[in-house]
């Protein structure tokens, strides 16, 4: 699975083989599609296995369940957590991608509904550990223009623009 989340990380969806992904992990493509019986539940499977790694990364980087009730409402500090948790996650870009490509991805039924599964799981949980609606809401918000700043490299880019969007 980490073969294929790499492989579609690099050309998505539509530009991602089979074949190349069967290479990547040292199989067979006709055992592939024993193990999957096509691309679109091949890469549902990959959309699944990233919610997993997103909830398993957030949970792990919030406050212990006793201390979680002084975080409720959305506090700065929270939030902060919940940032630098999802940061840290896609550091790498690889997940980053692919998640990008997933969303792009959405029209085919099979991976639509993995995504949605995926969104779903992550308001989920970050109610959970914010409490707040609004606080989803922003994390969400916060997160999708930590999106746009890694992939354009924003933190490298010293202009005015590049300034405002990354807080510097």
């Amino acid at each position: 699975m980490d073969a294929a989340i790499r492989c579609f990380s690099i050309k998505g969806f539509y530009g991602t083989t089979t074949h190349e992904i069967a290479d990547a992990v040292g199989i067979s493509q006709p055992y592939l599609y024993r193990l999957y019986p096509n691309k679109e539940a091949l890469f549902a499977s990959a959309v699944d296995r990233v919610s997993v790694v997103m909830n398993d990364a957030l949970v792990q980087h919030s406050p212990a369940p006793g201390a979680r009730e002084s975080v409720r409402g959305g506090s700065s500090e929270a939030l902060g957590a919940a940032r630098e948790a999802y940061a840290a996650l896609v550091a790498d870009r690889t997940i980053l991608r692919f998640l990008m490509h997933a969303n792009c991805a959405a029209g085919e039924p099979l991976v639509g509904e993995a995504v949605r599964r995926c969104y779903a799981k992550q308001v989920e949980t970050m109610q959970e550990l914010l409490g707040d609606d609004d606080a989803v809401r922003l994390w969400f918000g916060a997160g999708m223009l930590d999106n746009v700043a890694a992939v354009l490299g924003l933190a490298d880019i010293d202009q005015p623009w590049a300034q405002v969007l990354t807080a510097r």
